[in-house]
């Protein structure tokens, strides 16, 4: 038995003295810290109707979407126009600063120009970015989308053809 104790004893002195490999632990990295984007996406229905004062002749029946996406310096402009008479020749598009039946000035251009679309049918569909946007003016039509409307004009309406508050899509 006094063996056996004394096996059992250099067992523990051995394996207490030897213990167990020191375990290399790694040296935490930095994750990488993520850039914040901004990418909201907003809609405004357009009508004729909606223009102050509302459009009346022949160009009343012209009604679309507009789709904006903005991240923070752009807005993208995806826009379909469709029930304009076949005369109609839409010249710019832009969002403006103003409440339901409020006028109000441009804010961030489409950069649509006369001459760069054609209505097939009185319709069209197209898109456009302007890539320049002030990110001070984007946040605040984020924050407060409708208070700001996109804008389309016509040859015949150079103060607007179809108009529409920007909601959250």
């Amino acid at each position: 038995m006094r063996i056996f104790a004394g096996i059992a004893a250099t067992a523990i002195l051995i394996a207490a003295c030897g213990g167990t490999a020191a375990v290399s632990t790694p040296t935490p990295t930095a994750s990488p810290t993520p850039v914040p984007t901004v990418a909201n996406t907003f809609k405004a229905d357009l009508k004729a109707a909606n223009e102050n004062p509302p459009i009346t002749d022949s160009e009343s029946t012209c009604s679309g979407t507009a789709t904006v996406t903005f991240t923070s310096t752009t807005a993208k402009f995806d826009v379909s126009i469709t029930g304009c008479p076949a005369t109609t020749a839409i010249n710019i598009g832009h969002i403006h600063e103003g409440a339901a039946g409020v006028n109000g000035g441009v804010k961030i251009d489409s950069t649509l120009k006369a001459g760069d679309i054609t209505l097939t049918g009185g319709s069209v569909t197209f898109s456009r970015t302007n890539s320049a946007a002030d990110p001070a003016l984007i946040t605040a039509i984020m924050a407060n989308p409708a208070g700001y409307y996109v804008n389309f004009h016509s040859t015949a309406h150079g103060g607007g053809v179809i108009r529409g508050q920007l909601s959250k899509a």
